[in-house]
């Protein structure tokens, strides 16, 4: 395993101005919200650091979180879509017509089936737009790996979390999609002013130091450090929502 860099006792230079995080794995404590959670997230909205959330889950459970959570958006499906804060949904892939979409999609997954006949289709998957998902349970990464060539070679992306697979259009991801949402919504904060938080292989965009210079993993993302392309500059001691607030705390005190 390669060198893991703490989180800076110092905080960031410069300064933080809206932070980018995962949910699943990062924001939850074994698939559940927590009252520190909230918690945080309020402390975080009360000293001027907007968050957003940027999930692999699905439009249909992201549209209520954006609604329910002190969030200022939500972004859905991996860059899919996009939930600003008291406005209409915004899609962040060019896809004419999502029903044929959507079937283009089924077939595929129809597809891995046949090599796979254990494959589920995702509890949320009937509420997406953009993308397909099945559970990750069962599968080696041997078949991961296997999965992701079968698809790239039927031309479509192949990622994971740690909840579920998901098959999508070249070129959609979570930073794609995060870059997009800076120019549309926030184009007074620049990506080097963005802090990117994830825990598994579908946030490995949001690790490119190109695009995003700060980005912080909660301590489970070295479960999967030595598949990581791109690795967080920071990955904090604690693992899932308690690393999370390991930098809400220093983020806050240096506030």
């Amino acid at each position: 395993m390669g060198e893991v860099q703490p989180l800076p006792p110092r905080g960031f230079s410069p300064a933080i101005k809206l932070l980018a995080t995962d949910m699943d794995g990062t924001l939850t404590r074994q698939g559940k919200f927590t009252a520190a959670l909230l918690s945080g997230l309020e402390q975080l909205q009360g000293q001027g650091f907007p968050v957003m959330i940027v999930t692999g889950r699905s439009a249909g459970w992201v549209n209520g979180l954006a609604h329910y959570l002190p969030v200022t958006g939500a972004m859905a499906e991996n860059g899919g879509v996009y939930f600003p804060l008291n406005a209409a949904p915004e899609l962040l892939v060019d896809i004419p017509d999502l029903v044929a979409h959507r079937q283009q999609l089924s077939e595929v997954f129809t597809q891995l089936q046949r090599r796979w006949p254990q494959l589920h289709e995702s509890d949320d998957n009937r509420f997406r737009l953009t993308d397909w998902t099945f559970d990750l349970k069962g599968l080696t990464q041997l078949d991961l790996d296997e999965m992701a060539q079968v698809c790239q070679g039927l031309g479509w992306g192949f990622t994971y979390s740690t909840v579920q697979c998901h098959l999508f259009t070249l070129g959609q991801s979570k930073a794609t999609g995060l870059l997009q949402i800076l120019e549309r919504h926030f184009t007074a904060i620049s990506s080097a002013e963005v802090l990117t938080l994830g825990d598994s292989p579908n946030d490995e965009s949001m690790f490119a130091p190109a695009l995003f210079p700060y980005s912080v993993g909660v301590a489970n993302v070295k479960d999967y450090w030595d598949r990581l392309t791109h690795r967080p500059t920071f990955v904090t001691q604690a693992a899932e929502v308690d690393g999370f607030l390991e930098l809400v705390n220093l983020l806050t005190s240096k506030s």
